[in-house]
């Protein structure tokens, strides 16, 4: 087995004219964090999304544990994937948004127990231990049989982490996942992330959390312009920044 878990080989995706990627590649080890840092604008959702195959890449490859993201080799090219291998996929890399994606009409169970069920056919029974397991670990498990509009911004995204562990991915994508919560939700939100790190789970982060970053982080990756214009550990992009592009970034932080 690699220890190499993620591989994006130059990717490149466009809208139209507008190209948002542009010979992107990069590797994530087992078991680290690697967060990624940028402008709006600068492809870093994109990427992100493309690697969970919900967005589409014009050209490039990525594999998960050594297996094509959303194509298979044909004989002269990649041809996509039926849905239903593209949905076992997804479930490979469970993702989480800036918003919080639940299902209103559900409660918190429901929500997390119907991935589950659903796509990988896990009995009722099986799936509901499994949540309230998974509700417990996020600090929930007393809200369980609420309704996501009763909870807070920083409760429902650990019920959507909840939800995204419920499969048992092998790598965990966040895409901002605090841009959205009140500054003093932040930190409970991080602090399940935390956990996740030092228990193992390979995780892609887009952040703006320096913070989370020089603490957690393995590797940090700046993109500028739909290309990784810089990438080391943390102490190697965040300390002292050489790039122009990053050093203006992180001057916001300042």
């Amino acid at each position: 087995m690699s220890d190499v878990l993620v591989e994006i080989h130059d990717v490149h995706k466009g809208y139209g004219s507008v190209s948002v990627l542009n010979g992107v590649s990069m590797q994530v080890r087992r078991g680290e964090v690697t967060c990624v840092l940028g402008r709006s604008g600068s492809g870093k959702t994109t990427l992100l999304r493309s690697v969970n195959h919900l967005e589409r890449i014009d050209a490039g490859w990525i594999r998960i544990d050594g297996e094509l993201v959303g194509y298979r080799r044909g004989r002269r090219k990649l041809r996509e994937r039926p849905d239903r291998e593209v949905a076992r996929m997804r479930s490979e890399a469970g993702m989480v948004f800036q918003q919080f994606n639940l299902f209103p009409h559900m409660t918190v169970l429901d929500n997390v127990i119907e991935a589950p069920m659903r796509v990988r056919g896990m009995p009722r029974a099986d799936a509901v231990a499994r949540a309230r397991e998974l509700l417990d670990q996020v600090g929930l498990g007393p809200q369980a049989e609420m309704y996501p509009r009763r909870l807070s911004g920083g409760q429902q995204q650990r019920v959507a982490i909840a939800r995204a562990l419920a499969m048992s991915p092998k790598l965990m994508l966040f895409d901002e996942p605090t841009s959205a919560l009140d500054p003093e939700l932040v930190g409970e939100v991080l602090q399940v992330m935390r956990r996740l790190a030092g228990e193992g789970m390979t995780m892609m982060v887009v952040t703006h959390e320096l913070a989370f970053a020089r603490e957690v982080a393995d590797s940090v990756v700046f993109m500028e312009n739909g290309r990784i214009a810089v990438t080391g550990t943390p102490g190697e992009v965040l300390r002292d920044p050489g790039h122009p592009g990053l050093a203006a970034f992180l001057s916001r932080f300042n």
